[in-house]
């Protein structure tokens, strides 16, 4: 794909390793793996489905919000910073969110961030427990040591919300996945769109599970991943499928082309997935058979494309790909 233009900043030294030989799929994992471990902090559990971006402090390359469930199993979120974007110094405390209206402002719970630079600000998008129930909570910082909370985007039940990296038609766009109040047994991924970060409307439906004769990983539903990366040929959307097997969820990840101007429509969508449980860190742990993508770094000269993913809720694994590969390959699969 010669033509192709991935948008981003340059990122030569992201972390990478090269396909290894003869191995035949789409992406493949860092040998490295997990790159963050479950106890990496004095009272975590576990550390898993966290969000990392570029951000530059003193020696440090790489900023990221974690999840980090502590031995009661309370569901917390924590900074960390990296030089190289494989090793974490992961903060022992909580992150610090302050100016909410104390009506959302009562920290419940908060889980599965995702990180997204946006007009010149950090915006952290999680999970957030209002009342007790999940809806999706908004933040920004610009030195990831306090984070400023915005109203809750969405009513509950509400998870995944995933900010794209740029305004839409002038306004702010966001992906999410409706939602109950339990461990979900459905799931569709909308998208809506808001003027100022506080009132969201134009609520538009993306996409649904597959049929089972289709693509059986993504049948029983959908959730959007990473940031959306912006490409010639459209928004490429990192998302995670959920299929329903005799021994619980099972979830993998594909990938999906959406149309820049009206991302609600699906261009592509891969039938086969990128990366689905395989190794004993992603099929045994709290929650066995998940790879889980939070978060993404590109380098758009070389078509890198670097993805973050909680395995088995309970650590982090790093997988590697090329850009125009993985078009090529939605292209190719696609059951749209």
């Amino acid at each position: 794909m010669s033509n192709l233009e991935i948008r981003g900043e340059s990122l030569p030294d992201m972390p990478w390793e090269e396909r290894p030989a003869d191995y035949k799929h789409i992406m493949w994992r860092c040998t490295a793996n997990p790159i963050i471990e479950r106890d990496q902090l004095s009272t975590s559990n576990s550390i898993f489905n966290s969000a990392v971006v570029p951000f530059k402090k003193g020696r440090y390359n790489y900023a990221g919000v974690f999840r980090c469930d502590d031995t009661n199993i309370r569901m917390r979120l924590h900074v960390g910073f990296s030089v190289d974007g494989l090793t974490w110094d992961i903060a022992e405390e909580d992150i610090r969110l302050e100016g909410a209206d104390p009506e959302v402002g009562a920290w419940v719970y908060g889980y599965d961030p995702r990180v997204v630079k946006l007009d010149g600000r950090y915006y952290v998008t999680w999970c957030n427990g209002y009342q007790g129930e999940p809806t999706i909570g908004i933040a920004w910082t610009d030195d990831f040591e306090t984070f400023h909370q915005l109203e809750n985007a969405f009513l509950p039940y509400n998870r995944n919300g995933v900010l794209f990296p740029r305004k839409i038609g002038g306004r702010y766009a966001m992906l999410s996945r409706p939602s109950d109040k339990g461990h979900t047994p459905f799931g569709d991924i909308y998208y809506s769109e808001s003027p100022d970060l506080e009132f969201w409307g134009r609520h538009r439906l993306v996409m649904r599970p597959s049929e089972f004769r289709d693509s059986a990983w993504q049948c029983t539903k959908v959730g959007a991943g990473p940031v959306p990366i912006e490409t010639s040929e459209g928004w490429l959307l990192i998302y995670h499928g959920v299929h329903a097997t005799c021994n619980g969820f099972n979830y993998s990840f594909g990938a999906a082309l959406l149309d820049l101007d009206r991302p609600w429509k699906v261009i592509a969508r891969t039938g086969a997935y990128l990366l689905a449980p395989r190794e004993i860190y992603e099929c045994t742990g709290d929650v066995p058979n998940v790879v889980f993508p939070c978060a993404t770094l590109h380098d758009p000269q070389t078509g890198r494309l670097a993805v973050y993913y909680g395995c088995a809720d309970t650590v982090v694994g790093l997988a590697f790909g090329y850009i125009p590969e993985i078009i090529e390959f939605i292209k190719k699969t696609d059951i749209r």
